[in-house]
Parts: C-alpha cells; structure tokens; sequence
C-alpha cells in the first residue's frame, strides 16, 4: 500500500512576515494583492476577526482600523525564497517529494522504514520550523486525496499537535470522511459540488460511498478517480518532475490609470522581457507572442478600450531582442489616442524545449544571440533582477504596481536587511 504525506505551510505569507519580525506573532495580518487591491492571505487572528479570503481592502478598513491589523503588500522575493528552503528541508528527508505549490508539497513515505510515521513527521515539522521559522502541518493517507484531507483536519485540530496519519486507520478514516463536506474535497469544485449536494451527496463519506456507474456518468473519469482515492485506492502518484509550461504570461493592472503611449509601451517593454526570462529559465523557445492592453472595464463613466493581437516567429525564439520588438509593433498597432488604459500583459504561446530547435538559414534570430542572452541573465542573477536589460523604465513608472506596505526582503536584499548598531558611550 502506497504512504502519503501532504506538508503545508500554516498561514504561509502572514509565517513568512513573522520569521523575521517576531512582534508581529499572535498580531493579525491580512497580505494585499498587486496593487494593494485585495486580500489574498490572512493569519489565523485576522480569520478570526472575520476579514474573508478575496475582499477588497477599503471593505475592511473599519476591522483594520479597530483591531491593528497588519496590512502588508505581497513580498513575493520573500515568500519565494522561504518556500525554497522549506522545500529544501522536506527533500532532504523524504526519499521523493512533489512540490504541488508555494506552501504545499507532496511527500513519498512509502519507502520511508520508521516504525513510527506519526512520530516521525512530527520531529520533520519541528526541524521545518526550527531550520525556516515556518510552521507546517503535516497530513498522511494511502492517497493523496486522502492525505490532503488529512492535513485540512490536523491544520484545525490542537489535539493532534499538527499531525494526522489515515494510512491503516478505518476508524478514524470513516470519521474524518464524515466530518469533511464534500465541497472541500480534493479535486472537487464549485460546480461539482453544488450537483453533489443536489443529490444529497454532503460529505466525503457519502462521495465515497456513492455509485461507480453514477460517478463516472456524472463526473466523468476524473471524478471517479477521486472516489477511488477516498476509498483508499492511489490513483495518483507524485509528479516529480512539473510538466512544460504551454504558455508563459506577465500582465499587470497599473497602479493608475495611464493615457500616455509611451509609457504603456514601456510596460509593455517590461513585461515582455520578464516573460522571456521565464522561458529562457526552464530552458524554452516562443513561437508565438501574444499582447494586450485594457481600460479599466469597472471604470463606468471612463470610454473603454480593449484589444489584442498576435504574432507567429519565422523560428521559435528565447532572444529578449526579437520578442521584445515584435510586442512594440503589436502594440502600435493595438493602441488608441484618448483611453485611460489600466491593464496590459505579454502572452507567449507555443512553448517548445530550446533543445528541439533546427538552425535555420530563414531566422528572425538576431545573431550571437544565446551568448548575449546567457550574458544577461549572469548579470541580472548576480546583481538583481532589471539590473541589465531592453529598454530599462523608471521606477515610479505610473504603470508599476503600488505597493505601500512592502516589508523587507530580507533574504535576497542585502540592503535591505536590519542593521544593529551599538553606542558605546
């Protein structure tokens, strides 16, 4: 029988903030979106005081105001690097692992020879926090839908100290399908789940129990895999390796409205180059660029404005130079006198391995151009993103995002860090 287990960071953004600004424990915060917008993470004091997932800031305001609730912008740099090194830790103890998303990975116990799985995933969660400053929650199961579930109930419950193990354990298996809706169910949507319900299919245990026939005539293959998972059946093994990116997209809504064309194409300039050290970084080639701009569409008594075009390469590409210029003429081409635009992005399509591409004498390659691309990105890698590049802009460009309540970055800035000083007098 196959071992699971599900480690997901607690409350990952608001754990990050805290690692290095301990004041800031048992305090709650709430994480905004690019341009401050909305909320996208909340600590367990801000859930608490009822601040909902995806709610925009000044709806909240009065809560924040009368409880001091944190307010911070999205730190990505931070939380990027800090999820490294959880991930870091959990590979060095587990013989595989599949990391599923910045705060969640998939672990392979199977072959792991502890006599005890539960004592065993709770000294990994304090060396987790001991070694990161991040607490994790550990869920096991013979699947991994079981395993997430697990992990849902252990985030919640004190009395397991943060680890819950399914595997081998009917009892308690049939208690935590019972106590689980059926809606947060791996796997199972929004869409699915109001049908389920319908159907008076409530829990996870009722979906367990539910017919083969009925499933597969009403979910399809994909749904009747998940029973099968509830059922403790694996019908998914751990995704070592992620799957090649299809597309690869930068796009950003301004932090104001902006009329100018020029600084539009700037943005424009940027996002396009991003997008391209993406896929020069998982080793691909573009054959197809993508761009777009927008007005603000909820701007009601703003005139509206939206388009985009595309334009193919003659041979896939990774050069900043070619993309770059093909996004400025479809911009040219897309843009209109007298708008307020407040959102544009960069879209590139049909993404193959670098390693694929035939030279071809019918190129739009600019020469030397692997080279000069390395070179690049040695320098940005070494001296900070944007340091060299097509084009460079401003920093207060009105199209960047607002972020006023940016903390630190204190583990990929050296600047940035906290400095001690001591008077001796």
């Amino acid at each position: 029988m196959s071992t699971f287990a599900l480690v997901d960071c607690n409350n990952f953004y608001a754990s990050c903030e805290r690692v290095f600004r301990p004041h800031l424990v048992n305090r709650p915060i709430v994480v905004l979106s690019n341009n401050d917008g909305c909320v996208v993470a909340r600590s367990h004091e801000a859930k608490v005081l009822g601040i909902a997932m995806g709610v925009p800031l000044f709806q909240v305001r009065h809560i924040v105001e009368q409880y001091g609730v944190v307010v911070l912008s999205s730190n990505y740099a931070l939380y990027g690097d800090l999820s490294e090194r959880v991930t870091s830790v959990l590979a060095a103890a587990a013989p595989r692992i599949e990391v599923y998303s910045i705060d969640e990975s998939f672990l392979d116990l199977d072959r792991l020879a502890v006599p005890d799985l539960t004592a065993w995933c709770r000294d990994l969660r304090t060396r987790v926090l001991r070694w990161t400053g991040i607490p994790v929650s550990i869920g096991i199961g013979p699947t991994k839908t079981l395993a997430k579930l697990a992990n849902r109930i252990a985030k919640g419950s004190q009395r397991v100290e943060g680890v819950l193990d399914l595997s081998g354990n009917p009892a308690w298996t049939e208690a935590a399908l019972r106590k689980t809706a059926v809606g947060d169910v791996w796997g199972i949507g929004f869409r699915w789940s109001k049908m389920l319900v319908n159907h008076g299919i409530g829990t996870a245990l009722d979906l367990r129990d539910a017919p083969d026939m009925w499933i597969r005539r009403r979910m399809g293959v994909v749904g009747l895999r998940t029973v099968h998972e509830l059922r403790g059946i694996a019908c998914h093994d751990l995704e070592t390796e992620p799957a090649p990116k299809q597309t690869t997209c930068c796009s950003r809504t301004f932090g104001e409205a902006v009329t100018d064309n020029v600084q539009v194409r700037d943005a424009i300039v940027a996002f396009a180059t991003r997008a391209t050290e993406k896929i020069r970084t998982a080793n691909q080639v573009c054959g197809t660029i993508q761009v777009f701009i927008a007005t603000d569409r909820f701007d009601t008594a703003a005139q509206q404005h939206a388009s985009s075009a595309t334009c193919a390469f003659m041979t896939p590409t990774a050069d900043s130079r070619s993309i770059v210029a093909a996004a400025i003429r479809i911009f040219e081409r897309l843009w209109r006198d007298g708008f307020a635009y407040r959102k544009a992005g960069v879209l590139l399509l049909d993404l193959s391995s670098a390693k694929n591409i035939v030279p071809s004498l019918f190129t739009d390659e600019p020469p030397q151009s692997r080279p000069l691309m390395k070179a690049i990105d040695q320098v940005n890698a070494r001296f900070g993103r944007g340091s060299i590049g097509l084009g460079l802009s401003a920093r207060a460009a009105p199209w960047r995002m607002r972020q006023e309540h940016l903390s630190p970055r204190f583990t990929t800035r050296w600047h940035e860090l906290p400095v001690a000083r001591i008077d001796l007098d």
